[in-house]
């Protein structure tokens, strides 16, 4: 095909796009004439005249589209309110009060395990026991230099009485009954510590190691969990961060068990929000008195606010502009163009932010005919110039 043909077919496709435009698009008319093209507008009129004249015998005027004498036929739906932010949901991850996995204090051959898996066990228990026959040696060899080292201070002190010794001589013997003491009770707590107890009340959970086993400071013994109460972890999108406040009230429900659910409160709301995820870290704590729960549950947590209202329309009152979203709102039966910024789209409804009131007549059906300041007549009503 020769350029200028080509030429030609896109000069035509570019004026059918921009005609089309014109005449389909909502808010064309009115950017046309901020442009100062009115012609669209008075090409509408025309035909609009042309219709009135060639209907001009039925009676009110009635054109194509059911309405009166220059009323555009509409179907309307009332403006509701609607509530956002009132609720939040997340899944949160459930963990003991208090949690400590148990290490010996020294290395040793395990000669005893006195805890099972499973059972509870209160703060100071013995849960196992190293080989001590070193230990219960240098106790008794602490004792008996204790013993030694009083005999001389004792001596030492008569002596002194009665000037047959020093004062540095008894103050020697001072410091080395001092020392003595010291010793024995150093050699005590090695004793001691070769009995495992436990640093918490709660649960036992598996014990990893058996009786024979040679362990270190790093061996776990066993973990034990508190579980008298649940810690649930989740976190809140940032929209919720300042009204979630500690002591608030929650409900839990673990996901393995959908009918139960469980009342709870906020402990702990974390001073910053996650920059990857904009997301605030926030635990509860849940009873747990039956002791039905484990720490790694998963659980639906679910908080209520007061929320926010806003005014809702229907989905098919929006309407798409060259300066953004609208609708048109009914007012003494001339229609009138509503700025609006979508807040939250539902199946039902559209949260909008307008100038708008509850119970006010939104146009949902025929918003293609409608023009700003046009009169309108709503499906159902009797024309306004009163014919029958």
């Amino acid at each position: 095909m020769a350029a200028w043909k080509q030429c030609v077919v896109a000069l035509f496709i570019l004026a059918a796009a921009v005609v089309g435009w014109a005449f389909f698009f909502p808010g064309a008319p009115e950017v046309l004439a901020r442009w100062g093209i009115n012609w669209a507008q008075a090409a509408q009129s025309e035909q609009e005249q042309a219709g009135t004249s060639a209907n001009g015998g039925r009676r009110n005027g009635g054109g194509s589209n059911g309405g009166g004498s220059g009323q555009t036929l509409v179907v309307t739906a009332p403006a509701t309110t609607a509530t956002i932010n009132d609720r939040l949901q997340a899944i949160g991850t459930g963990r003991a009060k208090a949690s400590v996995t148990v290490n010996p204090y020294a290395t040793g051959r395990l000669t005893e395990i006195k805890a099972k898996s499973g059972s509870k066990v209160a703060k100071g228990d013995e849960i196992a026991r190293l080989d001590s026959d070193t230990e219960e040696i240098a106790v008794d060899r602490a004792k008996v230099a204790l013993d030694d080292a009083q005999s001389k201070y004792d001596r030492a002190k008569s002596l002194r009485a009665s000037n047959t010794t020093s004062a540095v001589a008894l103050a020697d013997a001072d410091v080395a009954l001092s020392n003595a003491k010291l010793a024995l009770r150093d050699a005590e707590l090695a004793l001691q510590r070769r009995a495992i107890a436990a640093p918490i009340d709660g649960i036992i959970g598996i014990v990893p190691v058996e009786v024979g086993n040679y362990v270190s400071s790093e061996t776990a013994i066993a973990t034990i969990d508190d579980r008298s109460t649940i810690l649930v972890d989740f976190w809140v999108p940032e929209r919720f961060a300042d009204t979630v406040k500690v002591g608030a009230e929650v409900s839990a429900t673990p996901i393995s068990s959908p009918k139960t659910v469980i009342d709870g409160a906020i402990v702990a709301v974390d001073n910053r929000l996650d920059e990857k995820s904009r997301t605030l870290w926030v635990q509860a704590s849940i009873a747990n008195a039956d002791d039905s729960l484990r720490a790694g549950m998963s659980f639906e947590v679910v908080m209520k606010f007061p929320g926010q209202t806003y005014p809702a329309v229907s989905p098919l009152a929006i309407q798409w502009g060259a300066d953004g979203a609208f609708i048109w709102s009914v007012a003494d039966g001339k229609a009138k163009r509503v700025p609006v910024r979508i807040i939250q789209r539902n199946t039902e409804n559209v949260l909008v932010e307008a100038a708008i009131a509850s119970g006010d007549q939104v146009v949902t059906e025929g918003v293609q005919s409608v023009r700003e300041g046009g009169e309108v007549r709503v499906a159902g009503a009797e024309p306004r110039d009163g014919g029958s």
